[in-house]
């Protein structure tokens, strides 16, 4: 009686540690030494704004804002300041012609040197540029579209990170599923020990206890092994030094599973107006159009005026205040055709923005049916999971109360301690791939950085 109870006490821990699987979860603590635990939307957030390709991103969208200041500055005055020191001596008979009374040498005499001396500021201003103003504007919106394909980039990136984080879940959900399979080999072992010893066994019972006691252990040690590596990949997309410790406020069982779908039509409405590479090619269209318009522009005439002061000097003496100022009327009257080739050049990559923006389009409505029936298809597969996990868990109950009442072999037991593995496994990846699916799912929105 002391041995039965001793053992059921064995197998109800066994089952208590396998609960872990399902139940919610809200820090591994032992897991690291992270100062603060990291949930799912905190990795995907984390990634987006520190992963190489983010940083690489975001230093394409600052040379896009620094291009907006060069088209600015064709607006802007323009001042400068020189100072000019210059002599110079003359051959008189390259004049061309002859001075009367013999001023000069026929053959040629030297005049001068001339030095003279001059420090003057200059001062011009564009008036009217139609052209630069729509440059302007055509690299604002260049600038908006670099933002857009960053963001689209951070996306990525968190989507990465977030697929990372839950197979470092299911890594450390299946430790836990193999450890409280081991927990029920070590009983079913101290069991057959205990039977052949009392004379009630047959030693092929420890044979298979043995066996699989064995077989768990190596699984226990893969899944570690797993475990480990999906962590350092997790720290990786990230961008994070190799072996920095973190702590996963989640479990596996802890994250939100839906009892029903989301909208179709509600989600790709989301998708078109909140996914970063859709509204990158419309900006790049917009961007590509105003580039047209800005070509064209540059037929109409531009004002320009302009002007320079300062004080001039002849070797030395006469120093005199000089200025100069006017007012420029330019117009490219003709250009050989070349501005035309340019609005040419410019409707054609117009149109080629334009088929893949179309393109993308129906293939955001292409990955928001996808992932609706991916996640569908992973909530049905949960649900069937849960049951077989259930009922392998009934029939390791059952097989076990007759092992234990001494009417069967460590057979049956041990047959369906393989199932109740097997289950274990399969219901921890129906989550994971539940939660792959709604990342899929958020990823096809757009809102990979908005999970919670």
């Amino acid at each position: 009686m002391n041995r039965r109870s001793r053992v059921l006490r064995r197998i109800a821990a066994a089952a208590a540690l396998a609960a872990v699987v399902l139940a919610p979860r809200t820090s591994l603590a032992q897991d690291s030494l992270a100062t603060g635990p990291l949930t799912l939307g905190d990795a995907a957030r984390l990634a987006s704004r520190q992963s190489a390709s983010a940083l690489e991103a975001q230093s394409r969208t600052d040379a896009a804002d620094a291009r907006i200041a060069q088209r600015r500055a064709d607006l802007l005055p323009d001042l400068s300041a020189t100072a000019s020191q210059n002599g110079r001596t003359y051959n008189s008979a390259t004049f061309g012609f002859s001075f009367p009374g013999g001023f000069f040498d026929p053959n040629g005499s030297i005049i001068g040197p001339a030095n003279t001396y001059d420090l003057r500021a200059h001062l011009s201003q564009t008036l009217v540029n139609v052209a630069a103003i729509k440059r302007v504007g055509s690299a604002k919106t260049a600038a908006e579209a670099s933002r857009s394909d960053a963001d689209n980039v951070a996306e990525l990136a968190a989507l990465r990170a977030a697929s990372a984080y839950i197979r470092t879940q299911r890594g450390k959900a299946l430790i836990v599923a193999r450890s409280a399979d081991s927990v029920l080999a070590d009983s079913l072992l101290s069991i057959a020990n205990d039977q052949l010893k009392a004379g009630v066994g047959v030693a092929l019972d420890v044979t298979r206890a043995q066996s699989q006691a064995a077989s768990v252990r190596a699984q226990l040690i893969a899944s570690r092994a797993e475990y480990d590596r999906q962590r350092v990949d997790l720290v990786r997309s990230l961008n994070l030094p190799v072996g920095t410790p973190i702590t996963l406020a989640d479990s596996l069982g802890s994250l939100p599973v839906a009892d029903t779908l989301p909208n179709e039509q509600q989600a790709l409405a989301l998708a078109l107006d909140r996914r970063p590479d859709v509204r990158a090619l419309r900006e790049q269209l917009l961007a590509t159009q105003q580039g047209v318009s800005a070509i064209k522009a540059e037929n109409i005439p531009s004002v320009d005026a302009f002007g320079d002061d300062g004080w001039s000097a002849k070797n030395g003496g006469s120093v005199l205040p000089t200025y100069t100022w006017g007012v420029q009327l330019t117009w490219a009257a003709f250009d050989g055709g070349r501005r035309q080739a340019r609005v040419e050049e410019q409707v054609a990559a117009e149109r080629e923005i334009d088929i893949r923006l179309k393109d993308l389009t129906e293939q955001t409505a292409s990955d928001i049916r996808t992932a609706m029936l991916d996640l569908e298809s992973a909530r049905e597969q949960l649900a069937a999971a849960r049951e077989r996990l259930r009922l392998a868990e009934q029939e390791v109950a059952q097989s076990r109360d007759r092992f234990t009442a001494g009417v069967a072999s460590n057979a049956d037991v041990i047959t369906a301690s393989f199932s109740l593995n097997s289950s274990r496994s399969d219901f921890v990846d129906a989550l994971a791939s539940y939660q792959a699916a709604r990342i899929e799912l958020a990823h096809a929105e757009g809102s990979v950085t908005s999970l919670p």
